[in-house]
């Protein structure tokens, strides 16, 4: 049997990688002789530098930048050279992993590492780069990235506006002949699992700001402010984006770096099984398995695990996922080819064993979803 593996990671417990490890562990108990093709995936979040370099054989390089609070972070990014890409994860540069949460501030921060990261690869001669829009500790629009690469925003005296999400409502103009003249002949790509928009109540500060440490004062001036910066886009460089879906990913780093950098938006998980050519190994398949931390209704909306699943039912292929928890809704998941769901908890667990015991606790569960699906085949047969 050709049985193929394609977890998301379990945040805070397991990489894609390690998950798609004891998956494989728990199929090899059952089917010791089956072909087990294990495909690590992400969907523009944690994870995906990590999911590159081992998908696409790339070289992780390290670049010294700026966090989000300006203070010198060592990030890494995936470089392929034989494809001309990179792969980056803005959390690595201006993640809310960053910052203890004393000092988490979306009014303070800045995307600007981010931009640095894009910068580095330029110097690496790519021709494409992946940028994976999730983690954010930002909501800066994308000011801190454009401004890495050379663009200038300027308040009413003319003078330099400080790249932060605090500043947005000092904008007046957008100066981008300083921007670096090798982004003309680059692809560049923002990927990430949201649809919000810019602002308004579905927008990044109302939604993602609480999140990042924002009091609801703060909300609304960080919304207001990317209204602000909304116009000046629209009236300095003759694009509109307050309702571009994704746009409000990052803080608002969707928009900015299709506003700036010409980037163009997509799914973060169809990105990635692009890279990884998932409909390829999916071929002749008889299962799949997928999997992430938590699985509920939600997963539907650009995860990772329903894009597997959608993939394995373009191929006829059965599709089981595994989580740490399962929430309400599963059920609909049948419509994206998730046949069935299965939590890695053998009873009552606490959540700190659960994460501890990550890997053999989703092996024997692996183990026992392979032997239903087994059972069923059987049962097929019989009949």
């Amino acid at each position: 049997m050709k049985i193929v593996v394609a977890p998301n990671a379990f945040k805070g417990s397991l990489s894609a990688s390690e998950a798609a490890a004891a998956i494989a562990a728990g199929v090899a108990r059952v089917l010791p002789d089956a072909e087990i093709i294990q495909v690590p995936v992400a969907d523009g979040g944690d994870g995906m530098v990590d999911v590159a370099l081992e998908a696409l054989d790339g070289e992780r390089r390290t670049a010294q930048v700026e966090g989000p609070r300006r203070e010198l972070v060592d990030a890494d990014y995936c470089h392929v050279s034989s494809m001309g890409l990179a792969a980056i994860e803005m959390a690595l540069a201006s993640g809310l992993v960053l910052l203890p949460e004393d000092r988490r501030d979306p009014t303070a921060t800045t995307t600007l590492g981010t931009g640095q990261l894009i910068a580095d690869a330029l110097d690496q001669g790519v021709a494409r780069i992946v940028v994976g829009i999730g983690g954010s500790a930002t909501n800066d629009g994308g000011i801190g990235v454009a401004s890495a690469l050379g663009v200038r925003f300027l308040d009413e005296a003319g003078d330099g506006v400080s790249p932060v999400g605090g500043m947005l409502s000092r904008i007046r103009h957008i100066d981008m002949s300083g921007l670096d003249a090798r982004l003309a002949g680059v692809r560049i790509e923002a990927v990430c699992d949201v649809d919000n928009p810019l602002t308004g109540p579905k927008g990044a500060a109302p939604v993602y700001g609480p999140q990042k440490g924002a009091t609801p004062e703060q909300v609304a001036q960080l919304d207001a402010g990317l209204a602000h910066l909304a116009d000046v886009i629209e009236r300095d460089l003759g694009r509109d984006v307050r309702a571009l879906p994704g746009g409000g990913a990052a803080g608002g780093l969707g928009a900015g770096l299709h506003a700036f950098l010409g980037a163009e938006l997509r799914r973060g998980v169809d990105v990635v099984l692009d890279l990884v050519s998932l409909n390829a190994k999916l071929a002749d398949a008889d299962l799949a398995f997928t999997g992430e931390g938590q699985i509920d209704f939600q997963t539907a909306h650009g995860k990772a695990p329903a894009g597997v699943g959608a993939a394995a039912q373009a191929h006829g292929v059965p599709c089981i996922a595994i989580a740490g928890s399962v929430g309400t809704g599963v059920d609909t998941l049948v419509d994206v080819g998730i046949s069935a769901v299965f939590s890695l908890c053998p009873g009552p667990i606490t959540l700190e064993y659960a994460m501890s015991d990550g890997a053999p606790l989703i092996t024997d569960v692996a183990a026992q979803a392979v032997r239903c699906f087994l059972a069923g085949r059987s049962g097929k047969a019989r009949s």
